[in-house]
């Protein structure tokens, strides 16, 4: 279903960039802000999808192009899913009370994130998704120690899924 190269690791389809998600979601604690790169269609929102769904979510799960911003409320920790493709204007972010999302308890997942380049606070971590033969190619940077400590405990899930 993957495999762990040296650039990233492969997927090979949909189910297996939900099936990351899915990894990655119970790595991920409060207060984490992640970022998601990647052309459109590249899997973004497939990815978003199996993290809230190993977070608990049974709902369904959709991009927020039109609105931005999408809650997913749990009784833990919310989650807040931003697709910013269609910003036009960073400035865009305060008017709709960006550093709210951001100051309270919560784990927040940003699509096109540098639509809002200069208002957004730097990730702790970075998701990249991009195509490569007829799959995508998943790679996690660490944008900081919380973020680093995420990359290395979601890269050795991913690796002992693989050996089992």
């Amino acid at each position: 279903m993957h495999e762990i190269t040296s650039r990233g690791i492969f997927l090979e389809n949909e189910a297996a960039t939900e099936e990351a998600g899915r990894i990655l979601g119970p790595l991920t604690p409060e207060n984490t802000t992640i970022f998601l790169l990647g052309d459109l269609g590249a899997g973004k929102t497939t990815f978003t999808r199996g993290f809230l769904r190993s977070r608990g979510w049974s709902g369904m799960v959709k991009s927020p192009t039109y609105t931005l911003v999408e809650p997913y409320e749990f009784a833990d920790i919310p989650v807040w899913h931003f697709d910013l493709y269609r910003l036009k204007d960073p400035e865009e972010l305060e008017l709709m009370g960006i550093r709210d999302y951001f100051a309270g308890r919560s784990i927040r997942v940003v699509e096109w994130p540098e639509q809002g380049q200069g208002i957004l606070p730097d990730p702790d971590l970075t998701v990249s998704i991009l195509y490569e033969n007829n799959g995508r190619l998943l790679a996690l940077t660490g944008m900081n120690s919380r973020g680093s400590e995420i990359a290395a405990a979601f890269t050795e899930q991913m690796q002992s899924g693989i050996n089992a």
